[in-house]
């Protein structure tokens, strides 16, 4: 198991767009991959379950991966969120 706590800096939280980029990023990872806040798990891989968190700016989160790459999905899922979801973003746009 590897885990790791982050701040979320994007201005809207992780709802809508900012979740299924976080989603699309956590299914690249072949580890099972959680997301905790105020003592609440949900599977990082479902929309569902990363939009009943309800998390917004400025709270932190637990980035929390149990299997073979559980390293590698944490730490880019954590870098994901540092940098406020903005790398992704413009990366998914220039795929269009």
């Amino acid at each position: 198991m590897y885990e790791n706590e982050v701040e979320i800096k994007n201005n809207l939280g992780l709802f809508a767009r900012s979740a299924m980029f976080f989603i699309q990023k956590a299914n690249e990872y072949k580890s099972m991959i959680f997301v905790e806040i105020d003592n609440k798990k949900v599977n990082a891989k479902s929309l569902l379950g990363i939009l009943s968190l309800g998390v917004l700016y400025g709270q932190k989160i637990k980035i929390i991966a149990v299997g073979i790459d559980e390293k590698e999905a944490v730490d880019s899922l954590s870098d994901l969120v540092e940098k406020g979801f903005l790398d992704y973003e413009l990366q998914k746009e220039d795929e269009y």
